[in-house]
């Protein structure tokens, strides 16, 4: 056995481990409102960081692509018009693909 198979199988192991501990945590304690706070603020913090890493990275280093931010720019616009999901996907794609079409990049 490789060491990659080695390290997917504990991967599933501890993932599946993680779970198990999650559904035997008491029901009161998750009824706590900080608790409940936490949960709330948890996935908006990772998506902002992974938005961060993936408009502001390249390898190990930070750039300021201008497509990239443009993108991104598109995104919020679109979501400030509260415009389906797919949409702002879309938004931010385009004027990052018609950006880098003109040699902006």
């Amino acid at each position: 056995m490789t060491g990659t198979w080695i390290a997917v199988l504990v991967t599933a192991v501890s993932c599946y481990a993680l779970k198990l501990a999650g559904l035997t945590v008491p029901s009161r304690w998750l009824a706590h409102p900080r608790a409940q706070r936490f949960a709330a603020l948890v996935p908006v913090a990772l998506l902002a960081a992974l938005i961060a890493v993936q408009a502001f990275g390249r390898g190990p280093a930070l750039v300021a692509d201008p497509a990239r931010l443009a993108g991104l720019a598109a995104a919020v616009v679109a979501l400030a018009l509260r415009a389906p999901f797919l949409v702002v996907i879309l938004a931010a794609a385009a004027t990052a693909a018609g950006l880098r079409a003109l040699g902006i990049a």
